[in-house]
């Protein structure tokens, strides 16, 4: 039994290595698209949240965030 496996955000991927670099051409190309995203509503409000959180905080406030999160990160 070959069952499929599955990308990083749970899409459906040939279970070959031909089969699949087939696949990758054919995304390249423009012949197939990519549905990584099941749900783009849910990018679109991210991006809405993204704006909304920028207007309303200041420079230094998002400075300092950034701060934080390059320590958390790093550190």
């Amino acid at each position: 039994m070959n069952t499929m496996p599955k990308g990083p955000q749970g899409q459906k991927r040939p279970a070959d290595v031909i089969g699949n670099a087939v696949h990758i051409a054919r995304i390249a190309t423009g012949e197939e698209q990519e549905t990584s995203l099941k749900q783009p509503a849910k990018r679109k409000s991210g991006l809405a949240g993204a704006k909304a959180r920028q207007d309303n905080t200041t420079a230094e406030d998002r400075s300092e965030i950034a701060k934080k999160a390059a320590a958390a990160r790093w550190g």
